[in-house]
């Protein structure tokens, strides 16, 4: 298996930052792309920032311009620096994993999840 497991939400001004933190472990051959994903209250979770093996980012209109996503490789870490945070960005932040596991093979996997609260 492959666990995620995210830290650094927490509470927060609006204009404030944070920075979130997703390390995997376990059996890991080999990970593809990575990502954050977001759910507020009562909606549905929305894909935030994804990159590529590579390094290659994407974004969410929402947070473009705001919000960089990065990831180390050699840590199998990926990371989402959240700057200029406003109260509708509060949710519950979830790590994805494309990953290929030595035992399982190929499959998504996903964090516990890490809250953000942006107080305005």
């Amino acid at each position: 298996q492959v666990q995620l497991v995210e830290s650094g939400g927490g509470l927060v001004q609006a204009g404030g930052s944070l920075r979130l933190s997703c390390a995997a472990s376990g059996s890991i051959f080999i990970i593809n792309a990575m990502a954050w994903y977001r759910q507020a209250p009562g909606k549905q979770r929305e894909l935030v920032a994804t990159i590529t093996s590579g390094g290659i980012p994407n974004y969410a209109d929402s947070v473009k311009g705001r919000f960089t996503i990065s990831r180390d490789n050699a840590k199998n870490t990926v990371y989402l620096q959240m700057n200029s945070l406003e109260p509708g960005d509060t949710a519950v932040y979830y790590c994805n994993a494309q990953a290929v596991s030595r035992v399982y093979g190929p499959s998504a996997y996903w964090g516990q999840g890490t809250q953000v609260t942006v107080s305005s």
